[in-house]
């Protein structure tokens, strides 16, 4: 199988996996998740994921108790009834199978773990993005990975549909259109060597890869900061990037058909190469 599914406990090729039909993610899509890529059949940043899943489950009050190293177990059995040493693994908890009502139900109601994986490749290097702008019309909980992604969904799509490969949403501030993050991932800018992002705030979720990027930039000595910007100094910037768990470092060229960035091959480069190595270090190290 190189598409795998598991739903507690029980694992199955990925096209046959039942799940109940009163799981409260099917139909209030109660819950949340998280996904990273794996190679060398092993999970890249484990911690990081893990952090940032728990305590989604503690912002939406869902009571999964599960350890860190049970966890750890459950989703390596599925990368390793998958028949590839590399792909994605994505995994969800809802808040149980109940009849459908708004209020939670009772405590006896344990919580549903569903996974699976796929195949996936990173983003090559070389790779280069179109995007499109779009104003941010969700809600103010952006920073817990919920199930609900309808807008994220729409967003996508409009971009796919105007031939673009992401999206930069932007929310109407005091006459400024502020920057948030894209569909699926965030979005950077390279000005006068620093790179920049929005601030982890809720408006944003906070992307593992970015938290990587900057971290490595640093390293890299390439100073960071972390502050509101605008849709105007993103067309301003000397670099434009997307960063997602299988796109680590992807420079864009074009947003709204004008062409952008293209004035700091030499830091995307350097932030593109430190990635790459520490990705394939933590993938094998385990």
């Amino acid at each position: 199988m190189n598409k795998v599914g598991y739903y507690n406990g029980t694992i199955a090729p990925l096209e046959e996996l039942m799940v109940p039909a009163l799981d409260r993610a099917i139909y209030f899509g109660d819950g949340c998740y998280d996904a990273s890529t794996f190679c060398h059949n092993r999970m890249f940043a484990v911690k990081d994921h893990f952090d940032r899943f728990y305590n989604s489950c503690r912002l939406l009050k869902i009571d999964f108790t599960m350890s860190r190293e049970d966890l750890l177990a459950e989703i390596q059995k599925v990368i390793d009834a998958n028949e590839l040493d590399h792909g994605m693994i994505y995994w969800q908890v809802s808040r149980g199978t109940y009849t459908r009502t708004h209020a939670f139900p009772p405590a006896d109601v344990k919580p549903n773990l569903l996974m699976f994986t796929v195949p996936c490749e990173l983003t090559p290097t070389d790779t280069e993005y179109q995007l499109i702008s779009q104003e941010d019309k969700r809600y103010f909980y952006c920073n817990i990975k919920t199930l609900n992604l309808i807008p994220s969904v729409l967003y996508f799509e409009n971009a796919k549909e105007a031939g673009c490969q992401e999206t930069v949403l932007y929310r109407q501030s005091f006459g400024q259109k502020r920057v948030t993050e894209g569909a699926h991932s965030n979005v950077l800018i390279l000005k006068d060597g620093v790179l920049k992002c929005p601030p982890r705030d809720n408006l944003i979720l906070p992307g593992i890869t970015l938290k990587h990027l900057l971290m490595l930039a640093k390293q890299v000595g390439i100073p960071t900061e972390e502050k509101p910007f605008t849709l105007e100094e993103v067309f301003d910037a000397d670099e434009v990037i997307v960063s997602a768990s299988s796109s680590l470092c992807v420079r864009c060229n074009q947003l709204d058909g004008n062409p952008v960035g293209g004035k700091d091959p030499e830091n995307i480069r350097k932030l593109q190469d430190a990635y790459m190595a520490y990705y394939e270090k933590d993938t094998s190290s385990h």
